[in-house]
């Protein structure tokens, strides 16, 4: 079982650059594989970024790719997402999620190989 908490969501200036946060619970962390997901007023919730769960592999939506850097810190049961030259499209809710179980790869693009979510942090971006 893991609780996921985000935090670091902002208001921000196009251009600008903000760093989420995601703090989790549990002795387990380091064997769950973390994802970041966003969802826009009247959109479904896409993929951003994910990282696997020993920390050697990410995925990126083609949208963020070469802005957006995932991150994880075992030590501190946080995982990261380091967001630069932010634009108004990137305007959402953010949502860290953990994989179903430990040690699954899974879909790391897919929302549905994630079992545990938190409530969301509010990103806005102005142009």
């Amino acid at each position: 079982q893991v609780e996921v908490v985000e935090s670091g969501g902002g208001l921000v200036q196009a251009g600008g650059s903000l760093r989420l946060s995601c703090a989790a619970s549990g002795r387990t962390f380091s064997s769950y594989a973390m994802g970041w997901f966003r969802q826009a007023p009247g959109k479904e919730r896409e993929f951003a970024a994910a990282i696997s769960w020993g920390g050697g592999s990410t995925n990126y939506a083609n949208s963020v790719k070469g802005r957006f850097t995932i991150s994880r810190d075992n030590a501190k049961n946080t995982v990261y997402l380091q967001m630069n030259s932010l634009k108004p499209e990137d305007t959402a809710v953010y949502y860290c999620a953990a994989a179903k179980r430990q040690y699954y790869s899974g879909n790391p693009y897919s929302r549905y190989d994630y079992g545990y979510w938190g409530q969301g942090t509010q990103v806005t971006v102005s142009s």
